[in-house]
């Protein structure tokens, strides 16, 4: 495989790893993941940097049941990955859709959007340094969040 390849499986490797750290509740495993990185949505808003404090968004805002989860699947697709000509610095996009299905809410698509990311290759490793995204399609959130999101545009 070439090296633009490889950046491109890993990086994808990255977004799929999100949807599997948050789907299993594991905030510490996404504030890992995303610790180097800037996050916040599309757009001139702030962003949110730093382990502790990307730790501390997520447990004050996603619920978790019981099992210690939240009960949904986040599907990622339409992934675009596109490394520089240095092989350096990478940018991706793509959808994602999460479905919840927990006690009171049967199986549903939840919430659909766009993620927009941005990676650095450091010391051999790529690593996020801007996770950004959009929300498109809103359903009922009831279930999933302990805090209400603002409207889409």
């Amino acid at each position: 495989m070439t090296p633009m390849c490889d950046a491109a499986v890993t990086i994808g490797n990255l977004v799929a790893r999100y949807a599997e750290l948050i789907d299993a509740g594991d905030f510490d495993g996404v504030a890992d993941l995303l610790g180097e990185a800037s996050v916040g949505s599309v757009g001139d808003g702030p962003l949110l940097s730093g382990r502790d404090a990307i730790r501390s968004l997520f447990a004050a805002t996603t619920r978790r049941y019981p099992d210690g989860t939240p009960g949904t699947k986040h599907v990622t697709s339409n992934l675009i990955v596109e490394v520089s000509d240095g092989g350096q610095t990478a940018r991706a996009r793509s959808y994602f859709t999460v479905l919840q299905a927990v006690p009171g809410l049967p199986l549903q698509p939840i919430v659909a959007g766009r993620y927009r990311d941005r990676f650095t290759l450091v010391a051999k490793r790529w690593r996020f340094t801007e996770r950004r995204f959009s929300i498109d399609l809103v359903g009922d959130l009831s279930h999933h969040l302990l805090t209400r999101l603002p409207d889409p545009p």
